[in-house]
C-alpha cells in the first residue's frame, strides 16, 4: 500500500501506519481501537464543555402510547377477521400471540411518556444551573430506541444537548433521532460504551428493562457496593411494580446475598414528579456547590 508510484530515482513510498485501514482494523491494532474510543468521545466532550450526565437506562423495546395503541388495535383487528373464518388454528395461535404482546407493550408505553417527561424536566432544570464552565447534568442515553430515544426526545424538547451512546448489534441498533449530532456515538466495544456511561454520571435513572438494563443496573450496584465507584452516585430505580417483581430484594436480604444497607444505594420512583424530587435533591446536595 503506498501513496506515491516508484519513479527511476525514488523507490515506492509505503502508506503511514495510521493511514493503513486494514492494520487499523486487524486483531493486531485492537488495543489502539480501544483507546480510540476513549480518545475520541474525550475530545467532543470537552469540545462541548460537558462536565457531567445524568444517564437514562431502559428498553429498546418500548413505544410511545399512540404507537402501542395502534398496534394494539391492529391485533384485535386481526384477530377478530380471522375468528369469523374459523378455518386456520394454527394462524389463529400466532395472532393471539400478537395480540397478548400488543396488551403488553400497551400497558409499559406510559413508562416511555414519564421518561420523555422526567427528562425534559431534569433538562430545564440544569439549564438554570449551567453556566461559562460547562453543561450540567446532560442527559445521556444508550442512543437507540424505546426508553433510550424517549430521554434523547424529552432533552431535545428543553431545547437541551443530548447525549446518545449508540453501539453496534449484529441486528443493527440504530441511532434515534433526537441525539445532538455533535454527541451522537457509535461504540463497538461494550465495556468501553458502559465506561463513558459511568465516568460522566452525576445520576442513573433505571427505567423498566431486559438483558442489557439489567446488565448496566447491576454493574453500577455493583461498583457502588464495592467503592469503585467513588464519588456520589445517585441511583433512582423507575416503576417499582416492575422491579420488584423481577428482581425480589427482600429476598436477597433474607438469604444474606446483599445487606439491608445496600438498599441505601438506591430509590424507587413511579412519577417523573418524584423522580424529579428526588435527583435535584441529591444532585443539589453532592454537586451543586461545584457550580457556585
Amino acid at each position: 500500500m503506498s501513496t506515491k508510484k516508484a519513479t527511476a530515482s525514488h523507490p515506492e513510498i509505503p502508506e503511514k501506519a495510521y493511514k493503513n485501514i486494514p492494520f487499523l482494523n486487524s486483531p493486531d491494532a485492537r488495543m489502539i481501537r480501544m483507546l480510540s474510543e476513549y480518545l475520541e468521545p474525550l475530545s467532543r466532550f470537552r469540545r462541548k464543555r460537558i462536565k457531567d450526565t445524568v444517564v437514562f437506562f431502559g428498553s429498546a423495546r418500548n413505544s410511545t402510547l399512540k404507537e402501542a395503541e395502534g398496534r394494539l388495535r391492529k391485533a384485535e383487528q386481526a384477530v377478530l377477521s380471522l375468528s369469523k373464518k374459523r378455518n386456520d388454528p394454527r394462524r389463529m395461535k400466532k395472532l393471539e400471540g400478537d395480540l397478548r404482546s400488543a396488551r403488553a407493550q400497551l400497558k409499559m408505553a406510559h413508562y416511555y411518556e414519564d421518561a420523555v417527561k422526567l427528562s425534559e424536566m431534569l433538562t430545564r432544570w440544569a439549564k438554570e444551573i449551567s453556566d461559562h464552565q460547562g453543561q450540567r447534568f446532560v442527559v445521556c442515553s444508550g442512543g437507540g430506541p424505546g426508553i433510550m430515544q424517549a430521554a434523547n426526545k424529552g432533552a431535545i424538547g428543553a431545547n437541551g444537548l443530548s447525549i446518545g451512546l449508540n453501539i453496534s448489534l449484529p441486528h443493527e441498533q440504530y441511532p434515534n433521532p433526537f441525539i445532538t449530532p455533535d454527541l451522537n456515538f457509535e461504540f463497538h466495544y461494550f465495556f468501553m460504551r458502559k465506561f463513558w456511561f459511568v465516568y460522566l454520571a452525576k445520576a442513573l435513572v433505571v427505567f423498566p428493562g431486559g438483558f442489557g438494563t439489567l446488565d448496566e443496573l447491576m454493574e453500577v450496584l455493583t461498583l457502588l457496593q464495592t467503592g469503585k465507584i467513588k464519588k456520589r452516585m445517585t441511583v433512582v430505580i423507575y416503576g417499582s411494580e416492575y422491579w420488584k417483581r423481577v428482581l425480589d430484594f427482600d429476598y436477597l436480604i433474607e438469604a444474606g446475598a446483599i445487606s439491608r444497607d445496600d438498599m441505601k444505594l438506591f430509590s424507587f420512583a413511579d412519577d417523573p414528579e418524584t423522580a424529579f424530587k428526588i435527583l435535584t435533591r441529591e444532585l443539589r446536595k453532592n454537586y451543586y456547590n461545584d457550580h457556585e
